[in-house]
């Protein structure tokens, strides 16, 4: 009975009688002092407090985590029943009462029809890619329509020179550039 007076007297006091030495531990005393922690914790990153660790205001799993978790469970157990499935022997199947299961060859015949299916996309994606670019000889790869061609300004005072506008440095300009000091 002195220990819970002394306990209830220490949670209820002003906060100075909880770090003391003789102070209870209690599940009370806990939250408060949590309380505490939150409330001065501004030296956290604010990643950490809304990524759910540290001192988040909302607590359990979020629901990606749920779902990742299940999703990996999931994979583990289908990856566990099909090769069960594709290697254990029709006999021992037979003995644990699994009579009904398909055909083995679905076992050789839905991975290789995944595998190339896979291949023939990619094959697919890159031919298409070839097919959309315009070949090395077109003009479209130099010009497309936000080609601005550079303005001439003649300028009548010789002291002060306008900024020139935006535009597209000429393919000839850019060669003689690159390869001028090259050629010497």
């Amino acid at each position: 009975m002195y220990a819970l007076i002394s306990m209830s007297k220490s949670v209820s006091g002003n906060g100075c009688d909880m770090e003391s030495p003789h102070s209870q531990n209690s599940p009370r005393r806990t939250l408060s002092l949590s309380k505490k922690r939150r409330a001065t914790a501004s030296c956290f990153d604010p990643d950490e407090i809304s990524s759910g660790f540290g001192l988040s205001g909302d607590h359990g799993p979020k629901p990606s985590e749920v779902y990742g978790f299940v999703g990996s469970i999931t994979t583990v157990v289908a990856t566990v029943i099909f090769l069960v499935w594709a290697y254990v022997p029709e006999s021992w199947l037979q003995s644990v009462g699994i009579s009904y299961y398909p055909s083995r060859y679905w076992a050789l015949a839905v991975p290789t029809y995944v595998m190339v299916t896979i291949v023939l996309m990619l094959g697919f994606y890159i031919g298409l890619n070839f097919i959309s670019t315009p070949s090395p000889a077109s003009l479209n790869t130099v010009f497309d329509e936000f080609s601005r061609d550079p303005l001439s300004l003649e300028c009548t005072l010789e002291d002060e020179k306008p900024i020139e506008p935006i535009s597209d440095i000429g393919i000839d300009r850019i060669n003689d550039i690159m390869f001028k000091n090259n050629a010497a």
